[in-house]
């Protein structure tokens, strides 16, 4: 089987994810901390902005890939892919500061991501009990 529509997001994830990393690893070199936060208010939030990044996007990854192994069509992956393309590069703007949980950016990555998760969970549910 080849996949064709997973790849094409998981390539400019991978380029966002490589970008958050080089933002953590550039604060932990200049302030010297090799682990943890060391209290550093703009490492934790870069920390939580990849970690954020990583959580949501292997796992959905992981559905999309299932549900395009199992022949869900075309055009409910694209869904996935961009909502969770959008939810990933709003997310880090609203983790701007660790006080404000509001932020407009956080609602839009927190819910494009979970639309992108449901709906990927309904392609593998309903090929399921297509089978």
């Amino acid at each position: 089987m080849t996949f064709v529509v997973t790849p094409m997001y998981a390539l400019p994830l991978a380029v966002i994810f490589l970008i958050l990393w080089f933002r953590v690893s550039a604060v932990r070199g200049g302030s010297k901390i090799s682990f943890g936060d060391g209290g550093n208010v703009e490492l934790l939030r870069r920390v939580r902005q990849h970690g954020n990044f990583v959580e949501w996007t292997t796992f959905v990854l992981i559905l999309m890939i299932l549900a395009e192994g199992m022949g869900a069509p075309a055009l409910y992956l694209h869904i996935s892919g961009a909502l969770l393309l959008i939810g990933r590069i709003a997310h880090p703007f609203g983790l701007t500061t660790l006080d404000n949980a509001a932020h407009p950016m956080r609602y839009i990555g927190n819910s494009t991501n979970l639309l992108a998760t449901v709906n990927a969970m309904v392609c593998i549910g309903m090929n399921i009990f297509a089978s």
